[in-house]
């Protein structure tokens, strides 16, 4: 007979017909006559309790019955007489798929985010990261959804990248030499003409500059791919592998690109409520109690409008108020995440899109305001994340773009494509980036971000 998957069964039961579910086991109790089986096949948070008459089975099969244990079972659908379940599947057929021995790491018991890191290969199969990974999912198909149903283009920027985008120079190589005997140059240099490139190549730390050449032709885009920084970094917030969302607009200004971060977001967060509602309040029951309450109050919240300036007289004056921050706060500090989440939890109480920053702590392409000292940056700051998107209106005059590449001593011989845009038929447009596992962090209610991905990639940590 067909397999049923255990989400459909349980949507519409068609109770008194015989079906067919395969999973695994998540727990087994009962008595010498009866034994109930918890079973889930990863297609809903909710599992299907198999009830088997130990009459009717051989002995040595249901020993094969153990926590992790895969099974197919056939089985007439029934109403549950017992709580929690409305329907359960009466046993007639067993068949044990795979078995599962008593070294199962996962067995019935509380088990820590940190042991779970250590055995990434299964705690897909735990409550907790199958409802995660199924919101990664829907995250996903909202934002291609989106962006579709806005006229965007789905446009793929290269992983392999001669440019830093960012400029920081903590980019991951790629080479084909031999690390152990490396062609020189006269000056020590490392010579890279047999290289596979015939050039020194790295991983990219974003799709934004690639997304810029785009907009310019078919007016907007967005790209969706691996990003990868090589920062030594352990905090809860970072990564070394991560994915990011980059949309890229032509003949948008800055009210246009705060309009559509926040319809963007919304977007999201609202699919997530709409199409993740039993993973949400498992999530909110278990992980986070707050995390519905945030959700829905993200979506029916107006986001503030916060110029940078004044976001710093209100963070001084919380400071003469009593307030302590760890950080310093002054006109032209970076702010910290505790900066920000006091604007968003305590001051706003409200998601605050921050703009106008200080051209010093801002990317090269940021186009500048008339005052010489800003630029037309946009933050989306959030409850308990900070920063979740980047983005700003990027500079199209040829001349003050240079300008500002010649200020800041970039290196910019291998962006003459780059520039091309500026000199041929340039055009106003903006753009943001959203890392995806940072708005993935926000919907779950998750603390860390190693625990929203599959396969954290982090220092000194590649494993699976």
């Amino acid at each position: 007979m067909k397999r049923t998957k255990i989400s459909d069964l349980l949507k519409s039961p068609a109770f008194g017909t015989t079906v067919t579910v395969m999973g695994w086991v998540r727990t087994r109790r009962g008595s010498k006559a009866v034994s109930f089986i918890a079973l889930n096949d990863g297609s809903t948070i909710n599992n299907i309790q198999i009830v088997a008459d130990l009459a009717k089975f051989d002995e040595e099969l249901m020993k094969d019955i153990t926590t992790g244990a895969c099974l197919s079972v056939e089985g007439l659908l029934v109403e549950s007489v017992g709580s929690g379940q409305a329907a359960e599947i009466q046993a007639t057929r067993i068949d044990v798929l795979g078995t599962c021995d008593n070294t199962y790491p996962l067995q019935k018991k509380g088990h820590s985010m940190e042991f779970l890191r250590e055995v990434a290969h299964l705690r897909p199969r735990t409550n907790t990261f199958g409802a995660v990974f199924r919101i990664r999912h829907h995250m996903a198909m909202a934002i291609h959804t989106f962006f579709h149903e806005k006229g965007f283009y789905y446009f793929h920027a290269p992983l392999i990248t001669a440019s830093d985008c960012e400029g920081a120079g903590q980019m991951f190589q790629v080479t084909t030499m031999n690390l152990y005997d490396l062609k020189k140059n006269e000056d020590g240099s490392i010579d890279y003409s047999d290289d596979f490139f015939g050039r020194q190549t790295s991983l990219t730390v974003s799709g934004q500059l690639e997304g810029e050449l785009a907009a310019t032709a078919l007016g907007a885009i967005y790209t969706f791919g691996p990003t990868f920084r090589a920062e030594n970094s352990n905090t809860p917030r970072h990564l070394a592998e991560f994915w990011m969302i980059e949309p890229e607009m032509a003949f948008y200004d800055l009210d246009d690109l705060t309009e559509l971060e926040e319809e963007f977001i919304k977007y999201c967060v609202r699919w997530a409520l709409d199409h993740c509602a039993d993973d949400l309040a498992f999530l909110n029951k278990m992980v986070d109690p707050g995390l519905l309450e945030r959700l829905n109050h993200v979506v029916e919240t107006p986001f503030v409008r916060l110029p940078y300036t004044e976001g710093i007289r209100i963070l001084e004056e919380a400071i003469k108020g009593g307030h302590k921050f760890e950080f310093p706060v002054y006109w032209g500090c970076d702010l910290a995440s505790e900066h920000e989440r006091f604007l968003v939890e305590h001051h706003f109480k409200a998601p605050v899109i921050m703009t106008d920053y200080p051209k010093e702590i801002k990317a090269f392409y940021m186009k500048q305001n008339a005052d010489g000292k800003t630029v037309q940056g946009t933050d989306v700051l959030f409850p308990q994340i900070g920063e979740i998107i980047g983005g700003s209106v990027r500079e199209e005059n040829y001349d003050k773009l240079m300008a500002r590449i010649e200020e800041l001593h970039i290196p910019m011989k291998d962006m003459w494509w780059y520039l091309d845009t500026r000199r041929y038929g340039t055009c106003p447009h903006a753009g943001f980036g959203l890392g995806f596992e940072r708005l993935l962090l926000f919907v779950t209610g998750m603390q860390n971000i190693r625990d929203v991905i599959p396969f954290p990639r982090t220092p000194g940590n590649a494993s699976f």
